[in-house]
């Protein structure tokens, strides 16, 4: 379905109010104590917030991505994912940083080491960003992946950002809602999504966040990126679904801020809103960013699609999901043992 099918106003670019910029859904103001009761929180989380057994990796190594078939998708981590397209491979908000914060001495720590190390992964067609956070973006990710990459695809002032890092400025696209770009035969186009950008005390909202779509001659492909729930879900999917696979946000959720993150029931609805096949969650099972339990998004969006028939896939970190072999991977997380579970936790 053409872009021109639905009325400029629905389709319009990202907008700035005051330098910022702004969702199409407005975000209701946040009060001061509000959050600084959330950060009191973050001090105090609830022991099982983190994993005390081992998080299960499948090593990768360069020869096997060699090998391996056209639409295979390797999870990293996080939101990290590798993507074996027209015989390259694309990479999505990479962040191999042993924590995802500003300071390496504080904040949330990994739960696993990648699958694979920055040096062995093979050389990168584009690396495709979502917006500026730390927990997807890592400048020192970044610019050891430079020399192998040969795009950066961003949404507006995030492109700035790696050129003043150190990026060569040729490498970067930037884009705004709705716009589009073709690299090596795959149409990207950057869709809005609802949520919001910075990475210090003085640059709220100064960068754009997006989502992607991904066009691959006849299959499709959705990154979500982060976002609340809203109506763009469902104009996306009248655009360009069907979708044969969603990589969608599926953790570091709460009750306190609906509107820059989706409870499971949301990320469900959003996939269906796509006309998704495949759902593929991400944004767990690698930093403590709420105070859910850490295997909560697993466990409540598996039963979720289970009591919908949708089709899931948790694919381990490491593991190859295809989209021509799919496989809705097992129920990995369970096997981990729980802080809450630990000797010394029992009753805490």
């Amino acid at each position: 379905m053409a872009l021109e099918s639905r009325s400029a106003e629905a389709l319009r670019p990202a907008e700035r109010h005051q330098g910022a910029f702004r969702n199409q859904q407005a975000r209701p103001p946040s009060s001061l104590g509000k959050t600084l009761g959330i950060f009191w929180k973050m001090l105090f989380k609830p022991a099982n917030t983190r994993p005390a057994g081992v998080v299960p990796v499948k090593p990768l190594s360069r020869q096997q991505l060699a090998d391996a078939p056209d639409f295979s998708v390797y999870r990293l981590g996080h939101s990290t994912l590798l993507l074996k397209l027209k015989g390259k491979f694309w990479l999505t908000d990479p962040v191999y940083a042993e924590r995802a914060s500003p300071f390496q001495w504080a904040g949330p720590k990994r739960f696993h080491a990648p699958p694979i190390s920055l040096d062995e992964l093979p050389s990168l067609e584009v690396v495709i960003l979502s917006h500026n956070h730390y927990d997807h973006l890592d400048q020192k990710t970044v610019l050891q992946l430079a020399a192998k990459t040969r795009h950066f695809l961003a949404p507006l002032g995030v492109g700035d950002l790696l050129v003043k890092w150190g990026v060569p400025a040729s490498k970067v696209q930037q884009l705004d809602w709705w716009q589009e770009t073709q690299l090596a035969g795959i149409r990207f186009i950057a869709t809005p999504c609802q949520h919001f950008s910075g990475r210090g005390l003085f640059d709220h909202n100064q960068t754009l966040w997006v989502s992607w779509v991904m066009i691959i001659d006849e299959v499709r492909i959705f990154f979500s990126g982060d976002s609340g729930y809203f109506d763009g879900f469902k104009l996306i999917g009248e655009q360009f679904g069907p979708f044969d696979l969603t990589l969608m946000e599926t953790g570091a959720y709460n009750v306190d801020w609906p509107d820059v993150h989706m409870q499971p029931e949301q990320t469900l609805q959003a996939h269906i809103d796509l006309k998704g096949r495949w759902l593929l969650p991400v944004h767990n099972g690698t930093f403590d960013l709420a105070f859910h339990a850490w295997h909560e998004p697993f466990d409540r969006i598996v039963a979720l699609a289970e009591q919908r028939n949708i089709l899931i896939t948790t694919p381990l970190m490491g593991e190859a999901f295809n989209l021509l072999q799919p496989h809705p991977g097992r129920a990995w997380w369970l096997d981990v043992q729980t802080m809450q579970d630990a000797p010394g936790n029992k009753g805490k």
